[in-house]
Parts: structure tokens; C-alpha cells; sequence
């Protein structure tokens, strides 16, 4: 079947879907999770729709910034989001900015459309489904037999910004629901499940989890363990610079952290050969040239910039490529007591899954947390560069005990990813968060001035 024709909506849900479709091209940009923020929505079709119970539809729309091709053609330019909307007559003003808007015309006029998500009710009825494996139409509940969910969790809705929806139950699992939906397993289902049968102890194994086969065969969603009493690396680096703590030794030991799930990574996937440096330096670079052609206030450290892609085509290959976490920082690790945990293995949403599932230098993985030592130290004035250059020193040298090689002895793979990262992290902030923008600028300028 081509990719077009998995695009053509069936008739039988077109006809609600067009009666709200108005509400959803006005609410879908406004969303943390939307990825096309700076387009306008201008077709919006439904891919699948299924009444998940009753009340609450179950939908994949295809957001569109431009025509409908004709088949064969270039497929639309746009993505496809995973939707779980209440529909009432009269819904619960506690529902307040859940809710989307009221229908004024077709079948299912005259009812309030939400986020389901934000339902109690409905989102203590989607963990009964998922405590009973089956089948809902296209969609696919399953999970692992050998453990058990137990009822009565009462369900919260995480605030936090996050390019998914995450939902905690009782303080003991946290479900998180994929909104950008790609065909292919998910890693974050993929990658915790293959760590746990290696038994490594530092991610929180699958418990349950959600899947479609129509329109394409696809992830939704996956509940896992909540690490209760946990905090974030973020939160707890912010709180060491507030306090005027040192923070190296814990940075020591998330390095090794980090370590031992490169090293569980290795054991369960395979293990490619040495890095191909000189067609990373050219995709490193490809992306550099667009970022800046859109950006730019990118473009006066081009020159400089690409210094590093070119020393990385000729320096030493480094560590085999394999499979990496894709998008570490400080907010994807958790502390619980006296060990750190690594969550959320979906890595950069704005790639696509098959890259995000093939394997990479694990130094793309260490540049990443590198630089959100950075990211933390800028968040307090005056800015703390030492303190920055502290945590990234003993986080390496943590990694080196555990991993047995030296992330600071491959200076030049090292450097190259950190640009790659940077360069990353400005087109994210000019699209997401202007205001953090100095942040990566400023690694920027270091990088292609200084080259360090």
C-alpha cells in the first residue's frame, strides 16, 4: 500500500471529524506537544477514529501545511498526532482549559469537545484497558503477564513541558502517551524492554503498552514503573548552583550511570563497526547549512563552525557505533536515593524513528549531557563557567571508570558533537522558547571561535 493511501480517511469517521475539525486546526497549534508551530494548519484529515469507550473517541489525525497530493505524488507535507477526545453534553468545569470548544453543527452538535487526558474518569478507564489485554478496533493493549497493575490508582496529568502527554497512577506507574505518531516501534518502548531482559537496573522496564495497526503499525503509548521520590537531574542541579553546592560527585556517578546503559545498549542490540566520521561530518554539516539558512543569526559562525565537522572527517573513528539514548540531558535522568535512572529512550522527536532506532557514537549521548551542564550553570547570575567545567569534568571521568575509555581523550569526536548539539538546541529555542536562545548562542560562539 503507498503512503498515500494510507492518508485517505474512511468515510465513516470523516463525518464527525468534519463537524469539529474547525475546533481541532484552531487548538492543535496551541499545543506544547505540536510540531509544526511555525505553519499554519491547513488541512487536517482523520486517519483513524475509534470509540475507545464511551464518551471518549480514540483518533490519528494528519495535520497538513499544505495540498493534498494526488496519489502517487509527493506525500503531504505535515504530521500525524494521536488524539484521545471527551465528548458531552455537559462537562465538568474542572475540565477549564481542556476543553477545545463546543460543536455547532453534525452529528455531534451541540456537545463539548476536550482532552481527555485531563478526564479523571477517563483516564483511570484507559489503565483498565490496559490492565486487560485486547483489542479495540485498530488499536492494540498488551503487556508483560508477569506483572501486575492493581486498581483504584487515582491518575494525574504531569504539567511539565514535553513533546509527549504523561500520565501518573497512584504514585506507581507513569503512562506516557506519544502525540507525534511515526510508523515503527517507538524506541521507548523498544529500548527499556530489551535493557530489561539484559537486567540492567538504571531504566524502568514496560509494564504495558498501547499500539495501532491502522493506518500504519505504530507505538502510542507505554506504561512503565513512576520512580516515587525521585528528582530529576535538572531540578537537582539547579538546586546544588542555588545552594553554591559542588555538584561533581554526583556528576561522577551519572557518568557511570550513563556507562552502564551504553554498556546494556552494546549487549542488546549489535554493535556496528567504527564510526563512518566523514559521512557524520556530512550530515553534521547538511544540517548546519539549514539551520542557518533559517536562522540567521546562525549565519555569521558558519565558517567556524564547520571547522569542527572537518577535523571529525579525518580524527580517530572512536567507539563502534551503537544503539544511544538519542537525546540525554539533565532532565531525562532521575535520582532516586543513592542511584540515577535513565528515562524517555524516544529520542529527539523532531527526527525521524528510523534514525532515532539506528546506531550512533555513544559520544553523541555525552556531548548531549555535557551540554545541559551548561545549560544549568546559565541559569543563575552571575553564570558559573566553572562550575559548568567541573560537572563535565567529573561526569567524564565517571563515564572512563565504568566504560573503560576516556571521553575527554577524543577531543575532536567530542567537539564535533557538541557543535551538532548546539546547533540543535538554537533551532529548538527559536522555535519553542525565544527566550532561552542566549543559552546555545552562547556555546556557539565559543565553539566556532575557540573550538572547545
Amino acid at each position: 500500500m503507498t503512503k498515500t493511501a494510507f492518508l485517505r480517511p474512511r468515510s465513516a469517521a470523516a463525518e464527525p471529524m468534519e463537524s469539529f475539525a474547525g475546533l481541532l486546526r484552531e487548538w492543535l497549534p496551541e499545543q506544547r506537544w505540536f510540531a509544526g508551530k511555525d505553519r499554519p494548519v491547513t488541512d487536517l484529515h482523520v486517519l483513524s477514529m475509534t470509540e475507545l469507550f464511551p464518551g471518549c473517541l480514540h483518533l490519528l489525525v494528519h495535520a497538513g501545511h499544505g495540498g493534498v497530493p494526488s496519489p502517487g505524488h509527493t506525500p503531504w507535507a505535515g504530521d500525524c498526532y494521536q488524539l484521545l477526545l471527551g465528548v458531552r453534553e455537559h462537562p465538568s468545569a474542572r475540565l477549564g482549559r481542556a476543553v477545545i470548544g463546543r460543536v455547532q453543527d453534525g452529528p455531534l452538535a451541540g456537545r463539548t469537545v476536550y482532552d481527555a487526558l485531563h478526564d479523571p474518569r477517563s483516564a483511570q478507564l484507559l489503565l483498565e484497558r490496559l490492565r486487560h489485554p485486547g483489542v479495540v478496533g485498530p488499536l492494540r493493549f498488551e503487556g508483560d503477564a508477569g506483572r501486575r497493575v492493581p486498581t483504584g490508582l487515582v491518575p494525574r496529568l504531569l504539567d511539565a513541558e514535553q513533546s509527549n502527554s504523561s500520565l501518573v497512577y497512584g504514585d506507581e506507574f507513569i503512562l506516557k502517551v506519544f502525540r507525534r505518531i511515526q510508523p515503527g516501534v517507538n524506541p521507548d518502548l523498544e529500548v527499556p524492554g530489551a535493557l530489561a531482559r539484559q537486567g540492567c537496573h538504571r531504566v524502568p522496564a514496560p509494564v504495558a503498552w498501547l499500539r495501532t495497526t491502522h493506518p500504519f503499525k505504530a507505538t502510542l503509548g507505554v506504561l512503565q514503573p513512576f520512580l516515587r521520590n525521585a528528582s530529576d537531574g535538572w531540578t537537582l542541579a539547579l538546586e546544588a548552583l542555588a545552594a553554591g553546592d559542588d555538584f561533581t560527585a554526583q556528576s561522577h556517578a551519572l557518568g557511570r550511570a550513563t556507562a552502564d546503559v551504553h554498556l546494556a545498549l552494546g549487549a542488546a542490540f549489535p554493535v556496528g563497526g567504527p564510526g563512518e566520521n566523514r559521512l557524520t561530518a556530512e550530515g553534521m554539516t547538511e544540517r548546519l547549512t539549514a539551520a542557518a539558512h533559517s536562522l540567521p543569526v546562525l549565519q555569521p559562525f558558519v565558517s567556524g563552525l564547520k571547522t569542527a565537522f572537518a577535523a571529525l572527517a579525518t580524527c580517530d573513528p572512536g567507539p563502534p557505533a551503537q544503539r544511544i539514548h538519542g537525546d540525554l540531558h539533565l532532565g531525562q535522568v532521575l535520582r532516586a536515593g543513592r542511584d540515577w535512572f535513565v528515562i524517555d529512550f524516544e529520542g529527539e522527536p523532531s527526527r525521524p524513528l528510523s534514525e532515532r532506532r539506528s546506531a550512533h557514537s555513544p559520544l553523541r549521548d555525552i556531548a548531549g549531557m555535557l551540554r545541559s551542564f551548561d545549560y544549568a550553570a546559565r541559569q543563575r547570575r552571575p553564570w558559573r563557567p566553572e562550575w559548568a567545567r567541573r560537572c563535565r569534568e567529573a561526569y567524564c571521568a565517571g563515564y572512563a571508570a565504568r566504560a573503560g575509555w576516556d571521553p575527554r581523550k577524543k577531543h575532536g569526536l567530542l567537539r564535533a558533537y557538541e557543535t551538532d548539539r548546539a546547533v540543535y538546541e538554537v533551532l529548538y529555542e527559536a522555535r519553542h522558547r525565544p527566550d532561552w536562545l542566549p543559552v546555545p548562542m552562547a556555546a556557539i560562539e565559543r565553539l566556532a571561535v575557540r573550538g572547545d
